[in-house]
């Protein structure tokens, strides 16, 4: 079982910057952490290699080198090998860019049985990479998957979150999942596992590795771009009704009144 974890590292929430001329994140010099989604996808594909009865865990990352550091950090928990996506080339990358990019490095592993991704991340809240991935990879996907109940003779059985129960699955291998955070309570690194993580080597491949179209990488290659952010404004004005409830409440009466809003009497019997 060939399992392929794809993980991002976001800035934290606390610390977010804006580069003014690009509209796009500034990641160098920047705390980050592994996108909190990501990391229940990372403890479910560790899961299902232990109940699998063995397998590899690759976790695969876009980004700038010191995403190594998130890498490290999957290791530590139960992932097999780390693979960096990191070219000049993928900067600036919106969410089909990056789809595009990351079916490219994990065409080039090969033979993964399990794609998982966390279903968003925090720093863009789309939900669009997994999908698009697979689309690219030309295999099927599910999103929003709260539970994984067996694979079998290249099936998988799941269960996928709605907004008011669920849906039950059986899809055939391979699959891009995207999960939620029901799925599972990721677990805290061990000793050895940190210290297998410093030692373990990370593979870096940039864009000349891949079998890909240049022209569809990065900025170049992202039909959406942001053209601003800001910081929406604080809403002003408000009255304040004062006086006794029976005062306030009627003031209030008229003033909804005066805005065009009418009320009824309910009928009884």
């Amino acid at each position: 079982m060939n399992i392929v974890v794809c993980i991002k590292q976001v800035p934290d929430t606390t610390d977010v910057k804006i580069n003014p001329e690009t509209n796009t994140l500034i990641r160098e010099g920047v705390a980050s952490i592994i996108n909190p989604f990501d990391v229940y996808a990372l403890e479910e594909g560790v899961r299902i290699k232990e109940r699998q009865g063995g397998g590899t865990v690759t976790v695969m990352s876009m980004g700038p080198p010191q995403a190594d550091v998130s890498l490290r950090e999957a290791i530590s928990v139960g992932a097999d090998e780390a693979i960096l996506l990191s070219d000049r080339a993928f900067a600036g990358a919106d969410t089909l860019a990056t789809a595009y990019t990351l079916a490219a490095g994990i065409k080039k592993l090969g033979d993964a049985d399990i794609i998982l991704m966390g279903r968003q991340a925090i720093d863009g809240d789309t939900g669009q990479v997994g999908p698009e991935v697979a689309e690219n990879m030309g295999i099927p996907h599910i999103t929003d998957v709260r539970k994984i109940e067996e694979i079998k003779d290249g099936y998988i059985t799941l269960e996928r979150m709605l907004e008011e129960g669920y849906v039950r699955l059986k899809v055939k291998l391979p699959i891009v999942m995207t999960v939620v955070k029901e799925i599972n309570e990721p677990r805290l690194p061990s000793l050895r596992g940190k210290m297998n993580a410093k030692k373990k080597e990370i593979t870096v491949w940039g864009a000349p590795d891949l079998d890909i179209n240049t022209q569809r990488l990065g900025l170049t290659g992202s039909p959406t771009q942001v053209v601003k952010i800001f910081t929406p404004p604080k809403p002003e004005g408000g009255k304040i009704f004062e006086g006794g409830a029976s005062e306030a409440v009627n003031e209030l009466i008229k003033e909804l009144q005066g805005a065009g809003i009418r009320f009824g009497r309910k009928k009884e019997g």
